[in-house]
């Protein structure tokens, strides 16, 4: 491989390795090797490795997927270090961007033209260009008519053959059937039976009314009649297993400059589930939906609003915003949320703000929402949020019956929050891993919440976090055999070797989603809160050096898993290399602490750390 790769951006050392185990996912796998791609042909050369050697491929940029659809036993090309270029385009109405181009610089980019970028994640501040379009993210505000799937213009990709491909290209249809004669052909005689199959098409239609990155988009088939244009929107939600995304031009939306926000607080889930309907005709943008367990995760949180810690047991809130373009209609607003919300069954007075700055602290509470219930767990256990939506109409009666599958198998501690304008729903539950007992109780919850989300509500089982390892077992059940078969066709046209991120969205094993799961020990108390999340990372300035934030914590995690257990030559060489790469090289500036949901400074750790290490004792 280094006849490939420049050496330095090859890497074998265990800390390395152990470094890039994890995701912001609650699974774990330790690749063979990480790569830090540079380019495309790069790129080319990797997948001609990954088929002579029988090597896995997993292309990761932030890894702050949830679903565990950016780890690898194989080899784990980083992408986020180098594929950053950006270009905007047509006035801001275009943007090219990389796949490691972050969310918020791409949208800082074009703000000077009163755009932004269609998804809208919760993550955006950390997450990439790579996982958005692999993920067909969506977010708070776009649903899904702006979700990457409906704003990609072009892409640029590799296939695993080693074909690059552009769609921007006037006769890139000729040239896809010209150069992959199979792949281009195959796909065009799945469109046709897809349509000739009354049946199935209708339920394609009918699954993509709500959020849903459940398998492949299969609505590819129904929108686009090119072949390279069905494979190119097959890629959005594909999460890295047909192709390597090398390069996008998106189609921009527009940033409504005048916003009313406001919260509502209701006496229970049910209430504030049912208002969704009549607040989403009124034309609600966002309509943000969390439990009383998800708001008292945040209410010690900075700007929120102090009658959070008074509401009762069981009250629920929703997060609201009414946009619009012109300054005109800012009176319109206040007067349609004083209607809309005055026959609503309320526990509090509405509050609404025209304030930028205390939208910015409503949203901001609201983003951190995952991390933060994730901090406040049990020491030890690792955090799981799932990613479900149902249709708008059974979305109260469904989120009553999810509390009580929580009920069911002793989850007391599980929460609820989501966008429910869309009728997604994110659940979190905390739990170990420590032995067969507890993931056969998290086993069996799994169970039941696919009977409930597929049989009867016909849902989703994700609707944005992507499929991933984590319910890669229950694709063919959400979606039956003939889809399935479909899916299971275009991933051997694509990838007929399979070796590109085995495992995710296609998985045979039906008890894939409880492998490879990932524990996290009980450490130091400063780190403790963790989960992995990887939104510190790009604010760290040893990032490109040796670790980040994110990075030192897995590895002191691991070192915590072998504590008692003996050596060898891995934990040894882990041991030896603990000291320069985690501690040593630390600028214990604080930066990580800012973009921490829960405020972690890693630094505190490190500078604990030295001080031992230089006690007259650890000197002996």
């Amino acid at each position: 491989m280094s006849g490939i790769i420049d050496e330095r951006r090859i890497l074998l050392r265990p800390i390395e390795l152990i470094a890039y185990a994890s995701d912001a996912s609650f699974y774990r796998l330790i690749p063979q090797a990480v790569i830090h791609a540079a380019t495309e042909q790069e790129v080319v050369q990797l997948f001609q490795f990954s088929h002579e050697h029988k090597i896995p491929v997993t292309f990761r940029a932030a890894g702050t997927s949830l679903s565990g659809q950016s780890i690898s036993a194989g080899l784990l090309v980083e992408v986020a270090r180098n594929f950053r270029d950006l270009e905007v385009l047509d006035a801001g109405r275009k943007i090219r961007v990389q796949p490691g181009v972050i969310g918020t610089i791409a949208n800082r980019s074009i703000a000077a033209y009163g755009r932004k970028i269609g998804p809208d994640p919760a993550s955006i501040d950390a997450c990439t260009i790579g996982g958005i379009l692999a993920n067909n993210a969506s977010g708070m505000c776009c649903g899904t008519d702006q979700n990457a799937y409906h704003t990609l213009g072009s892409l640029r990709f590799v296939l695993p053959s080693g074909t690059v491909l552009d769609t921007a290209a006037h006769d890139a249809d000729e040239i896809f059937a010209a150069r992959e004669p199979a792949l281009a052909k195959g796909l065009l005689e799945l469109k046709s039976r897809i349509e000739n199959d009354a049946a199935l098409m209708g339920r394609i239609r009918r699954k993509y009314r709500i959020k849903n990155t459940t398998g492949y988009g299969l609505n590819a088939f129904l929108d686009y009649e090119r072949a390279i244009d069905i494979f190119a929107h097959l890629l959005i939600g594909s999460e890295g297993t047909l192709a390597f995304i090398a390069e996008a031009v998106l189609n921009t939306v527009p940033e409504l400059p005048v916003k009313y926000t406001g919260l509502l607080l209701f006496p229970d889930l049910f209430a504030a589930s049912a208002s969704i309907a009549p607040l989403r005709e009124a034309g609600a943008k966002a309509l943000e939906i969390m439990d009383r367990a998800s708001l008292r995760s945040v209410e010690d949180q900075a700007g929120t609003p102090p009658v959070i810690k008074t509401l009762p047991e069981g009250a629920a809130g929703l997060l609201v915003e009414f946009q619009r373009a012109l300054e005109a209609e800012r009176a319109q607003l206040e007067s349609l949320a004083a209607e809309r919300t005055a026959s609503l069954k309320l526990i509090e007075t509405p509050y609404f703000t025209h304030d930028p700055a205390a939208q910015a602290t409503l949203w901001k509470i609201r983003a951190g929402m995952f991390p933060s219930i994730g901090s406040v767990r049990k020491s030890g256990t690792t955090v799981i949020i799932e990613d479900v939506a149902f249709p708008i109409e059974h979305l109260a009666p469904a989120a009553k019956d999810l509390t009580g599958l929580f009920r069911r198998h002793d989850y007391p501690n599980a929460i609820i929050f989501g966008h429910a304008k869309d009728g997604n729903l994110h659940f979190v539950i905390t739990q170990s891993f420590n032995g067969k007992p507890a993931v056969d109780q998290y086993s069996r919850f799994i169970d039941d919440v696919v009977e409930l989300v597929v049989q009867r509500y016909d849902g989703s089982l994700k609707a944005e976090h992507g499929t991933g390892r984590n319910m890669a077992p229950f694709v063919q059940t959400e979606w039956g055999e003939d889809a399935y078969a479909i899916m299971r066709e275009v991933k051997d046209l694509a990838d007929p070797s399979g070796l590109l991120n085995p495992g995710v969205i296609i998985n045979e094993d039906v008890h894939a989603h409880v492998h490879d799961l990932k524990q996290l020990p009980t450490v130091e108390p400063e780190i403790d809160k963790c989960i992995e999340c990887g939104y510190c990372e790009s604010r760290c300035p040893s990032r490109n050096l040796t670790l980040t934030p994110r990075q030192r914590i897995v590895v002191r995690r691991e070192l915590a898993r072998h504590e008692g257990c003996g050596s060898n030559k891995f934990i040894a060489e882990l041991e030896r290399d603990f000291p320069y790469m985690a501690l040593d090289t630390c600028a214990t500036d604080g930066l990580c602490a800012t973009m921490c949901p829960v405020g972690i400074d890693t630094g505190k750790l490190v500078k604990r750390f030295r001080a031992l290490r230089n006690t007259p004792r650890a000197k002996r």
